[in-house]
């Protein structure tokens, strides 16, 4: 990993910390794939976009409704838990 890389990855791990109030280090949880059939969604504002098929890191269970996610942009954002399959 070059060391520009490794800063960018450290300012967005910040980023997400300050903006989900989130204390302490980010530990991956398990990794989900999105639902096949679900819709595709753009995403906006807190919610992450999603596409059929792809794996996404789980940070937190939030709660019933939501789980925050990272996705393979290293986006950090919530999902609906419909969209994962159990």
């Amino acid at each position: 990993m070059t060391l520009k890389k490794c800063k960018k990855e450290e300012k967005e791990d910040r980023e997400f910390q300050k903006k989900f109030k989130f204390e302490g280090s980010i530990n991956v949880l398990t990794q989900m794939m999105v639902d096949p059939a679900a819709m595709e969604k753009r995403g906006g504002g807190k919610n992450l976009p999603l596409k059929r098929g792809e794996i996404l890191d789980v940070i937190q269970f939030t709660n019933q409704e939501q789980i925050l996610c990272r996705n393979s942009q290293r986006r950090c954002k919530s999902v609906g838990a419909e969209a994962l399959p159990a």
